[in-house]
């Protein structure tokens, strides 16, 4: 039931996940087709930063994936598409709703309409957690009740149902890959685990976050971007929406004593009201069950429990320490010194 798809585009590919996806895609010896948002500064993200050799095999375009026209010339001859564009940020998506409906719910139709008029034998869209809101089951299944709690995490519900109704009303080949929290090297200050270690490696001693109770299920870059792919390569994802995650549950109080550890530095936690999010907006509680994937395509992660986080987190932790890859963070001075 396994095919390998030979020529991929991949939207959002100057991202964080994107950018480790596009490597692993690569090292599998496949051709890539990286998408890029449009800029004026002829940049290609965390893509500008990795191996020459591995550079020197991508075909870099731009484009925009609300622009229709844009989608379509990036996806043609092409096997298949993993559609990662998008706005992630749940902190804008409360003060700018409307650009995560155009770029999350347009542009995953413009997605998935030009992979039907084109015959794309594959579409892996990419889903969040955030879906589900808080926890009502635990660990969380694919069949939990989807909860917009916030702008951002309703526009992913709106990509979603797009990305499977081009499945059930036309048989457009379209997975749903649903991954839980993903941390490692490249990710964004705005994230929690960035946020900790670069605070922790300041030695100041002092730690400015949010919420500590709310739980997560953290999961390993190279681990996210494995499964993306397992479910891009099985037909009997054809149809389905799969989570990606570890099945482990971590507070974000319990992440600070674990990073304080593998660092060797104490940290005095101070809250951050402008990381706190509405009251009915946080997501208290999110843990993967993470069985379809493996009962369906014979997958799971290769940093699991508590051992697997903190190797995950080890590793993180040392690409951070490198002053060369915080370079690429223009507000990296509020935290390292």
């Amino acid at each position: 039931m396994t095919q390998t798809l030979q020529t991929i585009l991949v939207t959002g590919a100057e991202g964080f996940i994107g950018s480790h996806l596009v490597e692993m895609l690569v090292g599998q010896g496949r051709t890539v087709r990286a998408m890029a948002l449009y800029n004026s500064f002829g940049s290609f993200g965390w893509l500008d930063t990795i191996a020459p050799e591995t550079r020197s095999k991508i075909e870099l375009i731009m484009g925009d994936v609300r622009d229709p026209f844009s989608v379509r010339e990036a996806m043609r001859g092409c096997d298949a598409v993993m559609h990662l564009a998008a706005l992630i940020a749940i902190p804008y998506s409360y003060n700018a709703p409307s650009s995560y409906i155009d770029t999350n719910v347009m542009g995953t139709m413009n997605v998935v309409q030009a992979a039907r008029d084109l015959g794309i034998k594959k579409v892996v869209h990419i889903s969040t957690s955030e879906v589900y809101g808080t926890a009502q089951i635990v660990p969380i299944p694919e069949t939990h009740p989807l909860v917009g709690q916030s702008p951002y995490s309703a526009s992913k519900i709106g990509a979603d149902q797009i990305a499977y109704s081009y499945y059930c009303s036309f048989g457009t080949p379209v997975a749903t890959a649903r991954p839980f929290n993903t941390y490692g090297p490249r990710q964004s200050m705005r994230a929690v685990i960035p946020t900790m270690i670069l605070q922790a490696l300041s030695g100041k001693g002092e730690i400015m976050l949010g919420a500590l109770s709310p739980t997560r299920d953290f999961n390993f870059v190279c681990d996210t971007a494995a499964g993306m792919i397992a479910i891009l390569d099985d037909e009997r994802s054809v149809g389905q929406t799969i989570n990606i995650g570890s099945g482990h549950e971590i507070s974000i109080g319990d992440t600070v004593k674990l990073i304080s550890e593998l660092t060797g530095k104490k940290l005095d936690v101070k809250q951050d009201d402008a990381r706190l999010r509405p009251a009915l907006s946080e997501v208290e509680r999110l843990c993967c069950d993470n069985s379809k994937i493996q009962s369906l395509l014979g997958w799971k992660p290769a940093h699991t429990g508590i051992d697997g986080l903190k190797r995950g987190l080890t590793a993180s932790i040392e690409w951070f320490s490198d002053a060369h890859n915080r370079s690429h963070y223009h507000d990296v001075h509020r935290y390292v010194v």
